[in-house]
């Protein structure tokens, strides 16, 4: 643990103080269950990874995280967002976080799903209804608990809780994909994933995986003809200006996950933990609202730099990625998660 412990001086004289600090011992906050008001700590600060910018609903949310989070906890926890890919690409932060090197890291569900393939349905086409269905879905304990636990004592890691990436959809550099015959052929950025991969070949293009921060120069350079993501990341990441024609697929909904070394999470007293679930909560609702309204900013934003943002014959994608479901759920228990995730919807 780097959280180290000090004996708190509880007196309101010096000889009081001395006779207090020989009968009673150190109480750290290392097993979970000590009281933060009879306790003092040297503060500790967790580093958290984000491939996002500073513009970009996530960090403005993971950063209000931070600061609530500190006050909550009197400065004994705090948290210091990277942005930019600072501190390694996604496909880093799972080992990173695992190893204690960085104590939080926000990845996506195909990041996970490479660690424990039950995250696959997350990334599944036609699961979530909405983002408003999304997001109860990955914040409800009765549906999520045991996949978020799943990681634990494998590699102690610990999933808190989704964001939501909205719908994700395709653009290319030279026009719109109006069915996903416009794909044919085309050179299309996926994160490394099974499902992603598959998806693109579904839709008749060449799926190309890729870290997210090579995009902008495969874009400029040839490297590939296209990607797939939110209006946000499109922006913040300026790949209108090398992709300006944003075909409204919206084929999923994508999220991403907040998560944190198990050992870190385990060492904090029960109301810093407390102080900890209540300050995520808070970052995911805030964020929700922001990607709402930052989503109407990122088109406006887009156009003004060229875009073109037009819609789709959507149905004839869904047709296309609907055979997805059976290749992917594969066993019983993504299927016990997927149903439970549609149940909510009905």
């Amino acid at each position: 643990m780097r959280k180290s412990t000090r004996i708190a001086f509880i007196a309101t004289t010096a000889i009081a103080a001395l006779a207090l600090a020989a009968c009673s011992g150190g109480t750290g906050g290392g097993d979970g269950g000590g009281d933060a008001s009879a306790e003092s700590v040297e503060p500790t600060t967790m580093k958290l990874a984000l491939n996002q910018a500073q513009t970009h609903p996530s960090f403005i949310a993971l950063e209000a995280f931070g600061e609530d989070l500190a006050e909550a906890t009197d400065g004994r926890w705090n948290i210091e967002v990277y942005p930019d890919s600072q501190l390694g690409d996604q496909a880093e932060y799972i080992q990173s976080v695992k190893d204690g090197v960085i104590d939080l890291a926000i990845v996506s569900a195909p990041q996970l799903e490479n660690v424990n393939d039950d995250f696959v349905v997350f990334s599944l086409p036609t699961v979530f209804d909405s983002i408003e269905h999304q997001m109860s879905v990955l914040s409800d304990e009765e549906v999520v608990g045991d996949v978020y636990a799943s990681l634990e004592e494998s590699d102690s890691i610990t999933v808190v809780g989704g964001l939501t990436q909205g719908a994700r959809s395709v653009y290319l550099k030279d026009k719109i994909a109006d069915t996903p015959d416009g794909l044919e052929g085309k050179k299309i950025r996926v994160q490394e994933s099974p499902v992603f991969i598959g998806m693109i070949n579904a839709l008749g293009a060449s799926p190309t995986p890729m870290a997210f921060s090579e995009v902008y120069t495969g874009l400029q350079g040839g490297v590939i003809d296209g990607a797939e993501n939110n209006e946000i990341s499109y922006f913040t990441q300026k790949h209108y200006e090398v992709a300006p024609f944003f075909s409204y697929t919206r084929h999923l909904i994508g999220a991403d996950f907040l998560i944190i070394n198990t050992d870190t999470l385990e060492s904090m007293s029960d109301a810093d933990r407390a102080a900890f679930d209540e300050g995520w909560t808070a970052a995911w609702e805030q964020h929700t609202e922001l990607w709402n309204s930052e989503t109407e900013k990122a088109i406006t934003g887009a156009e003004e730099g060229g875009a073109t943002f037009e819609e789709v014959d959507s149905e004839a994608f869904v047709d296309a990625l609907t055979p997805l479901l059976d290749e992917f759920i594969t066993s019983d228990s993504q299927q016990a998660l997927y149903d439970a995730i549609r149940a909510t919807a009905e």
